[in-house]
């Protein structure tokens, strides 16, 4: 993969609408530095609608498709059908959607076009709330985080996505942040290469709605994946897996004390996420040792 040469691109005017330290910004930049400008954008009510495609001010140098909520895959997919009966090759088509939009409202469409196999790439930018209308949990929004609607903590864990996707044998599925830019380009050239359904699940840190500084949007990326809490893997077939990055082991209270949606955390309350975090990486290593 020619690196240098993707780094040098942009597909991404500058002015963009989105608040600043925005991680979808910083994530659907770096994706398309790697698709290029052979690429149709398919894009769903949510923050990267509002940043990318606000007409007539598009940022996006490559066309854009707007869509309702809820179908951002099957739309993707009536794209990519129609381009192969025009006889069109080498143009990727990409559903961008959020947690909201994915892990909820859109997850039945996504798993018909799964099911069918539809060959395009499906780019979730998970900031772990509804923060486009105003910070409402999701079913990603991690178990006791404060948002709007869940002020004393939301009950019940984050979704396992990742699971769901991994039933539906797509031909290929990852986990990426902006946090390690090099890792999400690598893995999004695979993608790029593979007929079928390709699934990106991206972690975006959203300062507003993590209730944080908009320098540190970079910093908890890395630590959210260097403490184990965001895992970085690939799987392919639905069977085949592998953990792309090792982490480094940092505690998980690095990761959350530089974040507001976490200050009503008791020791305890750490202490049983620090347990969890342990728990679902030693599951993910026993899995990639099944693989070798």
């Amino acid at each position: 993969m020619m690196l240098k040469e993707e780094l040098e691109r942009e597909y991404m005017r500058s002015g963009h609408m989105g608040c600043p330290g925005c991680g979808v910004a910083t994530t659907l930049r770096l994706v398309l530095k790697v698709l290029g400008e052979r690429t149709i954008v398919v894009i769903i009510p949510g923050c990267h609608a509002v940043i990318s495609a606000n007409y007539p001010n598009s940022v996006l140098k490559v066309p854009c498709f707007h869509s309702a909520f809820e179908i951002a895959a099957p739309t993707a997919a009536g794209i990519s059908n129609a381009l192969k009966i025009r006889g069109e090759e080498g143009i990727n088509v990409l559903a961008v959607a959020g947690d909201g939009g994915t892990f909820d409202i859109g997850l039945q469409s996504l798993s018909g076009a799964a099911d069918r196999n539809e060959d395009f790439i499906y780019l979730c930018l998970d900031n772990e709330a509804y923060m486009n209308t105003g910070i409402q949990s999701s079913s990603s929004t991690p178990e006791k985080v404060w948002t709007m609607t869940t002020p004393g903590g939301r009950k019940g864990r984050k979704k396992n996505l990742m699971q769901i996707i991994a039933g539906h044998r797509m031909p290929y599925a990852a986990t990426v942040t902006m946090g390690k830019p090099l890792d999400l380009m690598e893995k999004i050239e695979k993608a790029k290469n593979i007929r079928g359904t390709k699934f990106i699940h991206a972690l975006v840190p959203c300062p507003t709605g993590w209730r944080m500084a908009e320098n540190l949007s970079a910093k908890s990326a890395m630590l959210a994946v260097e403490s184990k809490l965001f895992p970085l893997y690939e799987l392919i077939d639905g069977i085949n897996f592998r953990i792309t990055h090792e982490p480094q082991g940092i505690p998980v209270k690095e990761y959350i004390k530089i974040q507001g949606r976490y200050r009503h955390f008791t020791d305890s309350d750490v202490e049983a996420l620090q347990k969890q975090v342990d728990e679902e990486w030693e599951r993910l290593v026993e899995k990639a040792k099944s693989c070798i």
